[in-house]
């Protein structure tokens, strides 16, 4: 088995933190975490390589990529230690490639999601002026049948009624309604540890493309479509 394969056994010590989730049961098996870290940076690793055939990926390293299986426990009301799942994200080069990748791998939860979780003031109402003069535009892509058939609709969180300067009955309200921008993909088990995987989730992200070209090349323009200083 190649060493990019998610083995069953990274799967088991994650099914085991998360009934066992606490910091005797953590020490008495830091080698099986060790070793199912280990197993997750070469999956990163080939999965950074596979995407960077298609996108230009700042994030060093599958290392770099990952997120911490400690929680911080300090404002929260899950005292829980631990966050019983391996996730990872992935950074597109430059201020010119717009948008984000992230993966989550849980027994049972399996997703990735990519695009923008919370974009800044300033970007929101630059896309929600595109929505509002290319709502069409928007429709197409997102009506496509690749992305349509991968992602299903376009998710993140929304505003009740309708933003500030816009009304109810404005034909592309629904997307204007937006404040994040976010599509999920979800994975099997038995998809996770297939031996393609890498090349699957890779395949997955590389469909949702033509979006975050789109959108970066809006986030980088005026309204007039001039770049912006």
């Amino acid at each position: 088995m190649s060493q990019s394969t998610i083995q069953q056994s990274t799967f088991q010590f994650l099914t085991d933190l998360s009934a066992n989730n606490n910091r005797d049961w953590f020490a008495e098996n830091k080698a099986q975490y060790q070793s199912s870290l280990e197993n997750i940076i070469s999956f990163a690793d080939a999965l950074l390589a596979e995407m960077n055939k298609h996108d230009l990926i700042e994030t060093p390293s599958g290392k770099k990529a990952l997120f911490r299986i400690y929680n911080d426990v300090r404002f929260s009301k899950d005292k829980s230690p631990y966050n019983a799942r391996f996730a990872m994200s992935f950074r597109r080069a430059t201020q010119e490639r717009r948008g984000g990748y992230y993966l989550n791998l849980k027994p049972g939860s399996n997703f990735l999601a990519c695009g923008f979780f919370n974009p800044n003031p300033d970007d929101l109402r630059r896309i929600r002026f595109d929505i509002e003069d290319n709502y069409e535009d928007w429709q197409k892509i997102l009506g496509s049948k690749a992305i349509k058939s991968t992602y299903g609709d376009m998710q993140g969180n929304t505003v009740a009624t309708a933003p500030r300067g816009y009304t109810v009955d404005h034909p592309a309200i629904d997307l204007l309604r937006h404040k994040s921008f976010v599509f999920r993909h979800t994975f099997t088990d038995q998809e996770v540890l297939a031996k393609d995987f890498p090349q699957e989730v890779s395949r997955v992200f590389k469909t949702i493309r033509p979006w975050l070209d789109y959108m970066s090349e809006i986030l980088t323009t005026d309204r007039n479509g001039e770049p912006l200083q």
